[in-house]
């Protein structure tokens, strides 16, 4: 980087010289993946740009009602999309922006309260769209492993319910292994930080000229955060939802 922050237009243009190799192998593999590659490499610097351009904007603001508004937006859209991974579960949309909300809200407001951020923009809306996400993918994975149990272990389920159990123990093994699937990720990627991987924040802090000993700290906190909300918001989201698998006679409903 020769001593330098910032990265300009020349070299950006030359290292877009990297997605040839991608669509090289495509094209030798016959992959038939040039016009993905293409289209999503296109889409990314657009959005990018466009980002990086609202977001100077946006962290003009200094109104906590409009970053509030920012977290609200953040949060449904989320929701939104982790919902469609929960068809076969009621109020999906509800449960996740419900689970979502609640990681998020319990972990900005202990990272406010230490101090270790303050309700700006420019810090809440970096750090609620790292919390955010993480939880967003581990509700799509709750969601994919509780439907899976309910279908494939729909004969001990049913057995248990036979034998008296109520719809909370018969699913208590089910719901349990579907919060594990969905923290399992960010507790996995933990364990290698600074192993097998230097993480993105760290990173960046470091090409931006931060020293790397307070790039560490910047990532132990998002460490936490991240483990924080995952588990809050999969806790949440398996308990809500595991009641759309029955129906008001306590019977295990049919899944496709």
């Amino acid at each position: 980087m020769s001593g330098s922050n910032t990265i300009n237009i020349t070299s950006l243009l030359m290292s877009s010289s990297l997605v040839i190799i991608t669509l090289f192998f495509s094209y030798w593999q016959k992959l038939k993946l040039e016009k993905e590659i293409i289209v999503s490499v296109v889409r990314a610097v657009l959005q990018l740009v466009a980002v990086g351009y609202i977001l100077e904007y946006v962290f003009g603001f200094k109104s906590p009602i409009f970053t509030t508004f920012l977290l609200f937006f953040m949060t449904f859209n989320a929701a939104y999309n982790a919902a469609k991974r929960g068809k076969a579960i009621k109020r999906a949309l509800l449960i996740s922006f419900l689970s979502i909300s609640a990681g998020t809200v319990v972990t900005l407001a202990i990272l406010i309260l230490s101090k270790t951020i303050k309700y700006e923009p420019y810090q809440i809306i970096p750090v609620s769209g790292m919390i955010i996400s993480n939880a967003m993918v581990a509700l799509g994975l709750c969601y994919k492993q509780i439907t899976s149990d309910f279908k494939n272990k729909r004969e001990e389920v049913e057995t248990k319910l036979s034998l008296g159990a109520d719809i909370l123990p018969s699913s208590i093994d089910i719901i349990r292994d579907s919060i594990k699937t969905g923290m399992l990720p960010t507790i996995d990627s933990a364990k290698t930080l600074g192993i097998v991987s230097l993480p993105g924040m760290m990173t960046g802090l470091i090409l931006a000229g931060t020293s790397p000993v307070e790039a560490i700290k910047y990532q132990i906190m998002v460490t936490f955060m991240l483990l924080s909300t995952t588990s809050i918001a999969s806790f949440i989201a398996c308990y809500l939802s595991y009641k759309s698998f029955f129906n008001n006679r306590k019977q295990l409903i049919f899944i496709k």
